[in-house]
């Protein structure tokens, strides 16, 4: 029940964020899609399997990624209006939240560990999408690369 109430809001959360920046109608549905699973591969990576929350967003942005190529070459549209939007639930900004009350407490120490443990998260969200994009581009053939293809094998 709990990964069903995580998928939905982290879904809606997507999905909302997909209107306000402005893609296409027919995509919210997609981005929401591919927010919601990345966003339910780290629950699962954090709370079932127990993995840092640092290589579990690598994990859930490398899903999301994934699932953004898929969706792009499906719908026939730009990977970023799907990436973009299922970044959102995976942003660690409770974190950063923490980090600047600790700072504003003069809490310095606390503050400085918090603020890197936000930061190694943000940066591996990035590589988890670089990585999706280098895989993808290694991987997923394009429609016309595949019509060339079958050329080449029947000439």
């Amino acid at each position: 029940m709990t990964l069903l109430l995580m998928f939905i809001f982290s879904f809606s959360t997507a999905f909302c964020f997909a209107f306000v920046y402005d893609a296409p109608k027919r995509l919210f549905f997609p981005a929401g899609l591919c927010g919601g699973f990345g966003y339910i591969i780290f629950h699962i990576a954090t709370v079932i399997l127990n993995i840092d929350s640092i290589y579990a967003s690598l994990l859930g942005s490398f899903t999301l990624g994934m699932l953004s190529h898929i969706m792009a070459r499906i719908m026939k549209s730009p990977v970023i209006i799907f990436m973009v939007p299922g970044i959102i639930p995976l942003v660690p900004g409770s974190i950063f939240f923490k980090g600047a009350q600790k700072l504003l407490t003069l809490d310095f120490n606390e503050a400085s560990g918090i603020f890197v443990r936000a930061t190694l998260i943000a940066g591996a969200i990035a590589v988890g999408l670089l990585f999706s994009d280098q895989f993808s581009k290694s991987f997923i053939r394009k429609p016309v690369q595949i019509i060339k293809s079958k050329r080449k094998r029947i000439e």
